[in-house]
């Protein structure tokens, strides 16, 4: 234990990222925030970002800012997602939707670009709504949903995915870190065993994003989406991101065929023409207000870079798992997520039947992990707002509600 926390403020004196720390609004009541894999932190400087577009942006400049800057944002910010967390060359991105919504939009039109095969893969412990819109596709299309079952804790291999494509397989819908154990996926291996039988690679980034370096161009991939409220600290119901790789620009045909979309926005047409390159995938309005806050820990991300983040991200959850095995084993909690740091997320998730109650105990504490059904209990580590003795204190407070 002695050790344990030596080594904790060791880490922290010795942390290049430290200074980041002091970015982010602090909690009142809170000494332990260990769920920034559900929802960022704010950053400090967000009033007044918020405060200017209001006076500026919007209280002046007023409908003038959509020709000046607003209409381009969702690909520009898109592009930006794509070049600091993504490895996405430029136009390949756009910040427009709900998660749900584009993971519908990608899905639905992946597989009416595969009109001669009838099948979907997808992980039966994939997020539900994942699960739930292919289920969705699936009855509409009249498709198959293949249902593949991993290792809970080690997630999807490529052996999962081998023995479930086909030549009937359409489209193959994966998380890139499992939303439960924290377990990474081997995007490059998957993808191609996917491309290998002729389907189509979505890939799910929400657990990944802005926590882990993603090559999305160099490993092929097809289709993505992923959140912006987790990692990329965009605050509660910001918009997601799309991405389309080039090759499927002009291919593929989004279902949502809404004005934003269109080629020529303001002409009014009396059909539907959409519009070149990734912008075709958007629909509505774009939510302007909901972009502002991650532009910040964009700007945050590329001070640190992103090789950086994951190099602290996988020191934290080292340092959480060798405290899980010190404090918590001999209570009889259960490591859930993988041991190698080289295989799981920025999260570590840890089981005992009595984490229903001992989570209320902590959040009355203020330390704030979150619970996932049936009995485990996520330990979020964002790693520029996370110390490593805040994460240790939080393990630290699991042990003494357990006792």
């Amino acid at each position: 234990m002695t050790d344990l926390l030596a080594e904790a403020r060791d880490l922290d004196a010795r942390d290049p990222l430290a200074a980041h720390l002091e970015a982010f609004v602090p909690a009142a009541g809170v000494s332990a925030y260990l769920d920034g894999n559900s929802l960022g932190r704010p950053l400090r400087e967000l009033p007044d970002r918020l405060a200017a577009f209001v006076r500026e942006d919007w209280g002046t400049r007023l409908i003038r800012s959509w020709d000046e800057q607003w209409m381009d944002l969702p690909t520009a910010l898109g592009d930006r997602i794509g070049m600091l967390c993504l490895g996405a060359a430029a136009g390949q991105t756009v910040v427009a939707d709900s998660t749900t919504v584009l993971l519908y939009k990608l899905m639905r039109a992946a597989v009416a670009a595969r009109p001669e095969r009838t099948e979907i893969v997808i992980e039966d412990g994939n997020f539900p709504t994942d699960r739930f819109i292919a289920e969705g596709i699936a009855a509409e299309s009249g498709l198959t949903l293949r249902w593949i079952s991993p290792d809970p804790v080690a997630g999807v291999q490529v052996a999962d995915i081998e023995a479930a494509v086909s030549a009937r397989t359409a489209l193959v819908v994966l998380s890139h870190v499992d939303y439960r154990s924290g377990a990474l996926a081997d995007m490059k291996t998957i993808t191609d065993a996917v491309h290998d039988v002729g389907a189509l690679m979505l890939w799910d980034l929400c657990h990944s994003v802005g926590v882990i370096p993603v090559e999305l161009d160099a490993c092929g991939v097809d289709l993505a989406v992923g959140c912006t409220y987790k990692y990329l600290n965009g605050g509660p119901g910001s918009p997601a991101f799309a991405y389309v790789n080039a090759r499927h620009h002009g291919l593929l045909r989004q279902p949502i065929q809404g004005w934003m979309g269109a080629g020529d926005v303001f002409a009014m047409g009396s059909t539907y023409a959409p519009a070149g390159g990734i912008r075709q995938f958007i629909s509505g309005t774009p939510p302007v207000l909901g972009m502002l806050a991650m532009q910040g820990m964009l700007d945050l991300i590329e001070q640190a870079t992103i090789g950086a983040v994951r190099e602290k991200s996988q020191a934290l959850t080292d340092l959480v798992v060798r405290a899980v095995d010190e404090e918590l084993a001999p209570l009889g909690v259960r490591l859930l997520s993988p041991r190698d740091a080289a295989l799981r997320g920025g999260h570590v998730t840890i089981g005992h039947p009595d984490f229903a109650e001992v989570t209320k105990r902590l959040w009355a504490d203020g330390v704030i992990p979150d619970f996932r059904f049936p009995d485990g209990i996520r330990l979020g580590l964002s790693p520029l707002s996370t110390s490593y003795a805040e994460a240790l204190s939080g393990v630290l407070a699991v042990r003494d509600a357990l006792s």
